[in-house]
């Protein structure tokens, strides 16, 4: 059982799946102390775990990922604004995932000795949908310790 001094780590990637796993526990914790973790994937990474394929020449394959890691720290500081605006004391963390999301997510929760993983059920985009979906499902099935996954609500 999650002690008050365990931080609780929220997986958040400013989808409105995120949103409300975040909220969905307000009031339910005994720690307030919070990591909001956004995991960011390197394109190559991406396509390797799809099981797909492309060329890119260097510098576009080097833009692309200064990108989403830019929109992972953004949806990061996102996450961790909202959770101070309901009452935790929250830090934006971002990882940069060269293999599976799930397996970051786990380690960051080992490392920070997490007494709680909140996540949604889905992710942004037809894509991060079919990643994300199953990432909630591996993080249950590898994190050994409490895991909430908060489901869409009926109807959605």
């Amino acid at each position: 059982m999650p002690t008050p001094d365990q931080p609780t780590l929220f997986c958040y990637d400013g989808s409105d799946e995120s949103r409300r796993a975040l909220a969905s526990v307000v009031g339910m914790l005994a720690s307030s102390s919070a990591i909001v973790l956004t995991v960011w994937q390197p394109l190559t990474a991406r396509l390797t775990e799809a099981g797909g394929f492309g060329v890119f020449a260097l510098e576009e394959e080097s833009e692309v990922d200064d990108q989403e890691r830019d929109a992972a720290r953004e949806a990061a500081e996102d996450g961790a604004a909202r959770a101070r605006e309901i009452g935790f004391e929250a830090q934006a963390r971002v990882e940069q995932a060269n293999g599976p999301v799930w397996q970051a997510i786990v380690d960051v929760a080992n490392e920070i000795d997490a007494g709680l993983i909140v996540c949604g059920t889905r992710g942004r985009g037809t894509v991060r949908t079919a990643l994300l979906g199953s990432t909630s499902h591996a993080v249950l099935q590898h994190a050994g310790r409490p895991v909430l996954v908060s489901p869409e609500p009926h109807g959605s």
